[in-house]
């Protein structure tokens, strides 16, 4: 795997801390087209005064997942509106903005491309800050638009393309602890899903039929338990993905088809809290000072229910606050870009607009270059 170890040129200009924040965000980094506007109190207080969402899934679908120049073409079409919905919905114009937030990485470079330049049209033709922010990063902070949520605390991002456990000291000043070694999580999800024929998008179709089928039966299949002798907090999805799919081939009923995806899901929720205990240990090790830390679930896969359950067991039986987003902002949106923008630039940290679109940026630069987890070359997770 290649990577581009270029970090966003941010520019450290005046302490901004003194009153509110209003920033326009806008995320393009997939399949979806995000743009929002928020509110930050100089005490960290969020508000979301819009969050406008268009997805992408019926371009898609026929596809069986995600077509990147599809994807790019659609965000050039629907970006415009998509903003202009979120300034009238937040009842605002462009002079109440103090900054304009983008994703900047990793993602869909295309994609990325198209709302990176809007914002740098924005921030030109507006005289405003601009603000490159990691996707990784918006998702990081994702559950402070539901609550309060002090740092540091510990956070597993799960998502179709990211899965890594993260220590979160603030904004920009994270370390990793683990990451996948090959799929990330909604990847296992998404591609078990087609394998049985359930359609895009496949994670939470995989959810729903996982729900009419019984524990009892899930335990006739055998999947496999990987890296159960390892002591560090990394993951793999790509034995029980293929697993999973070579057992979907022999099935007939829906009963069946239902108890494999329960097994499924079963598997993958115990592998996340497996993994994550590790990290909950070590994190507490770390910070013996702390009462009660927050254990915080991001990304796409936070929404899953039974995953949900799971990791809220580990959370309490290790004296921590489970914490994940409204439903609303576990998936890609553009509040959490405009959050972490906010954070930024009250940091005094803005971007130039020569900031290229990256589809490769990891939280933690220096862990990624001194342990890459895949061989320069091979295609691999994106953080």
């Amino acid at each position: 795997m290649s990577m581009d170890t270029r970090a966003a040129p941010y520019s450290t200009g005046p302490d901004t801390a003194t009153g509110p924040l209003v920033l326009l965000g806008i995320e393009t980094s997939c399949d979806e087209t995000a743009a929002s506007v928020v509110r930050q109190a100089a005490d960290g207080t969020v508000e979301v005064l819009s969050s406008v969402v268009h997805s992408q899934i019926d371009d898609h679908a026929a596809y069986g997942g995600v077509v990147p120049e599809i994807a790019a073409r659609s965000h050039v079409e629907t970006i415009d509106g998509v903003v202009k919905r979120a300034l009238s919905e937040a009842n605002f114009d462009w002079t109440a903005l103090d900054g304009v937030a983008a994703t900047a990485g990793p993602g869909l470079v295309g994609g990325v491309m198209v709302g990176l330049s809007y914002a740098k049209g924005v921030a030109m033709g507006r005289g405003l800050p601009l603000v490159a922010v990691n996707h990784l990063e918006g998702h990081a902070v994702s559950a402070r638009l539901g609550r309060p949520v002090a740092y540091p605390f510990l956070l597993l991002l799960v998502s179709g393309g990211h899965c890594q456990l993260l220590e979160v000291r603030g904004i920009g000043d994270m370390s990793r602890l683990g990451t996948t070694l090959d799929d990330a999580a909604g990847e296992a999800f998404d591609k078990i899903a087609k394998a049985m024929g359930l359609g895009y998008p496949g994670g939470p179709a995989l959810e729903r039929l996982a729900a009419t089928g019984t524990d009892e039966g899930a335990e006739r299949f055998d999947l496999p338990r990987s890296l159960l002798g390892r002591r560090d907090c990394d993951f793999s999805f790509s034995g029980l993905k293929t697993a999973a799919a070579r057992l979907s081939q022999g099935l007939t009923t829906e009963a069946d088809k239902a108890d494999l995806a329960r097994a499924v899901q079963n598997a993958i929720a115990r592998q996340l809290a497996e993994r994550s205990v590790r990290a909950l240990d070590l994190f507490a090790e770390s910070h013996p000072d702390l009462d009660r830390p927050a254990f915080v679930v991001a990304g796409g896969v936070a929404a899953n229910a039974t995953v949900r359950a799971r990791l809220t067991a580990v959370a309490e039986a290790r004296g921590f606050d489970f914490v994940a987003p409204p439903m609303a902002y576990c998936t890609d949106n553009a509040a959490m870009i405009a959050l972490a923008g906010a954070e930024r630039l009250r940091l005094g940290l803005t971007s130039d607009l020569a900031v290229a679109a990256r589809p490769r940026w990891p939280l933690d630069e220096a862990r990624a270059l001194s342990d890459p987890t895949h061989a320069p070359g091979r295609k691999g997770a994106k953080s």
